[in-house]
């Protein structure tokens, strides 16, 4: 199962059952979990911790070092959850000292081709990344989120559980959970209706969500009535109290 073409080192761990392609360089302090497809040509460099059942296609650069010029060789790492596809020509790197010196990736996950998930991110469960969409550093992706084709996430921003990022949007602000982001600079374009619909959202929660956006984004208030509004709407929402909080709990802009 472990191709004898590939290059392994003797500080690795591989689980068993582990899958590895040909010309592929597994190197020191790299943990790859049971049941993982690592295809041919891959680079995984450690320390990375890769759980269950991941998938990694041909020529993907996995676990290398962060892309910052502060970076000394300092053992900073990488770790995957469960059940991700990572596909040809994605870039993952590791974190970095100035942060927690950590970047980590949920389960579930579907990274599509040439994906850049630069040092420290943190991306949640069940994502969605298009072909060529780019992080930089230090980014949080929440749950359920999808970056379309060519969009661009600006360094320290937070993208919401459930937003979604339109073909080539170029974020450089906080995009708040179930809002549908686009253009560059990356504008509000609405409610993710269709993705809560695919995720099993019932009129009633969407229909909360729609008076949130509507109080957040239509209403003329400005940020801090509407999130006065937002906390109140919450009580008997909880998928509104998600929102509210998103919005109390950074100091950071969003994009209005």
């Amino acid at each position: 199962m472990i191709d004898p073409r590939a290059i392994i080192d003797s500080g690795a761990q591989i689980a068993e059952g582990v899958r590895i392609g040909p010309f592929s360089v597994i190197g020191a302090g790299v943990e790859i979990g049971p049941e993982c497809t690592i295809g041919p040509h891959v680079v995984i460099k450690g320390p990375t911790r890769i759980g269950r059942g991941n998938r990694i296609y041909q020529f993907a650069s996995i676990g290398d070092d962060p892309q910052d010029k502060k970076y000394r060789g300092e053992p900073t790492r990488l770790e995957i959850g469960d059940d991700n596809t990572i596909r040809e020509y994605c870039t993952l790197n590791r974190g970095t000292v100035q942060d927690h010196g950590v970047t980590r990736i949920g389960s579930r996950n579907w990274i599509m081709a040439y994906v850049h998930i630069a040092h420290d991110c943190v991306l949640g469960d069940d994502i969605v990344m298009a072909n060529n969409a780019s992080l930089a550093g230090h980014v949080q992706i929440e749950d359920c989120a999808i970056l379309g084709g060519f969009a661009m996430v600006h360094q320290f921003c937070k993208i919401g559980a459930h937003a979604f990022l339109q073909f080539a949007a170029g974020v450089n602000r906080d995009v708040p959970p179930f809002v549908v982001a686009s253009g560059i600079p990356a504008r509000p374009a609405g409610l993710n209706t269709e993705g809560l619909r695919r995720h099993g959202f019932d009129a009633d929660r969407v229909g909360a969500l729609k008076k949130a956006y509507k109080l957040l984004y239509r209403s003329g208030l400005r940020l801090e009535q509407a999130r006065a509004e937002l906390a109140a709407l919450a009580v008997d929402h909880p998928d509104v109290a998600r929102f509210s909080h998103f919005l109390e709990s950074n100091p950071r802009s969003i994009i209005r």
